[in-house]
């Protein structure tokens, strides 16, 4: 017998408990009064499975990634057409809304009993949405009422590069959203440039005409926006992951949570203080790179650098975890970019580093050695590099990019990228063959210049 726990509001409670009463297969374990009663009985390994509706309030996207780490498969429950006021719309948004909170299976009120014995006993349960082919997913899934005010809900200043911003209606998306690939950049403790790497990679991305959303998740000192100029104050990914909890972030909400750098790239800024790391919610994020795969065919995500999974946390799935935006984000990556540093210091982190990562759920990363000059390891730089990573972390691809102070410096000082304020810096070549590869395009040539 299927052991349920009904939490669907003081509107469905007495008809769904009357009808799954005279049931043979179904057994009511509680009827909850709220989220937090839920999850609760829940937490206690009550019941197989959650039948929740659309008007139960505080019923939020962590809540459903709860409920299923719990061992509980959810059933929503939405008003059929003829019940409610607004006919078929209502029961529509309510579709929406539950689709949107991570419930795939619905069953609508007032069917028989055997309609909600099916729908109780064989769930579907999609709870991993990024594992779905391209193709899977439609607009029906991707949308909101139009109803819903983005400037009223996420009120901010606008970014200082407005005038390069695209409008939403810019971005192709048909009645099939073909999903992109998620690049992480990561790499160890001690500043190697996993931002500079991360900002230039989807500038170049963008330059070879590939759209490209970047997005800072790093929790620890994330630093996109004032490397592009933009304003702190900005709604970003703490907006975009607060509006994914409510069920209320689809594409275009997306869209206009981030704002365009130049044309064919999208950025999503960070949080603008370290403290309010707690806002960035691993269910809530996974849907926003969900939905950001959808806005852009590339989506590079620059990460924090602790891959620390406190034990006791891990054991209270309500208890907020630092590092799990940058652990949901590494198993997400469809490419990991791993950046370290060429002094020995930075070597040694980085062959760390690397052991660290393969403990953790990530695809075969793509090492990359950032500011690489003869004056910290010797003459030979890219020689030496290649024969310590190879001898202590067995790593033989390797991507070197030179280190060029005076056009990164430049470019952080006026809050552009390298394309747009130093496109003869020798880094370009580098970052521009990573963007092909991780774009799989084969890299345009370029003219050699006469060395002076």
């Amino acid at each position: 017998m299927t052991g349920v726990l009904t939490a669907v509001g003081n509107r469905w409670d007495s008809e769904v408990a009357t009808l799954l009463e005279r049931s043979r297969e179904l057994q009511i374990v509680r009827r909850c009064v709220d989220v937090a009663d839920l999850v609760a009985t829940a937490s206690a390994g009550l019941g197989t499975v959650a039948l929740v509706s659309a008007e139960l309030r505080g019923l939020e996207l962590s809540t459903v990634a709860q409920l299923r780490a719990s061992g509980l498969h959810v059933v929503g429950v939405i008003p059929s057409g003829e019940a409610v006021d607004g006919g078929s719309a209502a029961s529509e948004d309510a579709d929406r809304r539950l689709r949107q909170l991570g419930v795939m299976s619905t069953v609508v009120a007032g069917s028989p009993l055997p309609v909600f014995e099916a729908a109780l006993t064989h769930p579907v349960d999609l709870s991993r949405a990024p594992t779905l082919p391209p193709g899977a997913l439609t607009l029906a899934d991707l949308t909101v009422p139009a109803s819903v005010s983005v400037a009223e809900a996420y009120p901010g200043s606008s970014p200082k590069r407005a005038s390069t911003a695209e409008p939403v209606g810019a971005d192709p998306v048909g009645d099939e959203v073909t999903l992109g690939r998620i690049v992480a950049v990561w790499g160890p403790a001690g500043a190697p440039g996993r931002t500079t790497i991360a900002v230039n990679l989807a500038a170049e991305l963008a330059v070879l005409g590939i759209r490209t959303v970047l997005v800072d998740a790093d929790t620890y000192g994330g630093s996109v926006a004032q490397s592009l100029s933009f304003l702190d104050e900005a709604p970003g990914l703490a907006a975009a992951t607060r509006a994914a909890d409510q069920g209320t972030l689809d594409v275009s909400v997306l869209a206009r949570l981030s704002p365009s750098a130049r044309p064919g790239l999208r950025v999503v800024t960070g949080i603008p203080r370290a403290e309010r790391w707690t806002e960035i919610r691993p269910a809530a994020l996974e849907r926003v790179l969900t939905l950001a795969r959808s806005l852009g065919e590339v989506v590079v995500v620059d990460c924090g650098f602790s891959l620390e999974d406190d034990e006791i946390l891990s054991y209270d799935t309500q208890a907020p975890r630092r590092n799990a935006a940058t652990l949901t984000t590494l198993e997400l990556a469809d490419e990991v970019l791993v950046v370290g540093g060429c002094d020995p210091v930075s070597l040694q982190r980085l062959v760390r580093g690397l052991q660290e990562l393969g403990t953790v759920r990530a695809p075969t990363p793509t090492v990359v050695v950032n500011r690489v000059r003869s004056s910290a390891v010797g003459s030979g730089p890219e020689r030496r590099v290649s024969d310590v990573l190879g001898r202590f972390a067995g790593v033989r691809d390797l991507h070197f990019v030179p280190d060029d102070p005076h056009g990164v410096d430049a470019a952080l000082l006026e809050g552009r990228t390298l394309a747009e304020c130093a496109p003869q810096s020798p880094v370009r070549p580098a970052v521009r063959s990573l963007a092909a590869l991780m774009a799989g395009v084969e890299q345009p040539r370029t003219r050699r210049g006469r060395r002076p």
